[in-house]
């Protein structure tokens, strides 16, 4: 029984909540950045360089080919256009991460503290100082 409450516990806790909603989210956001990358952003950027898909860009180490069973042998390739792809849906979801923390810091910035009050000697002696000027 003290390992079911144990892990009831654990289970509990803030962080382990707000890390599951964290990969959840992460998760959906990584699906949005994909399409937004794969649909939106790289068509033009493929336009620009001539009407080229990145996604197609591949190194072919062997062609395909068919066996003596008259099976196709699919070609051994190397595909660096996705690899592209994904660079740059990195440099998006790192860009709005970025943003979202920088968004965050600025709520939970403080207001300057108050200056702290002098000591009380400061204080006694500016007492002092002021009762002698009158």
């Amino acid at each position: 029984m003290g390992m079911i409450s144990e892990f009831k516990e654990f289970i509990a806790r803030g962080n382990v909540v707000d890390l599951a909603v964290g990969v959840v989210i992460g998760a959906a956001f990584g699906k949005i950045v994909t399409v937004l990358v794969d649909k939106i952003i790289m068509p033009p950027i493929g336009l620009l360089v001539g009407g080229v898909d990145f996604s197609k860009w591949v190194w072919t180490l062997k062609e395909a080919t068919v066996d003596a069973a008259g099976k196709e042998v699919p070609a051994v390739v190397i595909g660096f256009g996705e690899f592209i792809n994904t660079l740059i849906q990195f440099v998006i979801v790192a860009f709005a991460i970025f943003l979202l923390v920088k968004a965050v810091n600025r709520l939970y910035k403080k207001a300057p503290d108050a200056p702290a009050a002098p000591p009380e000697d400061v204080l006694l002696l500016r007492e002092i100082r002021d009762s002698l000027k009158k």
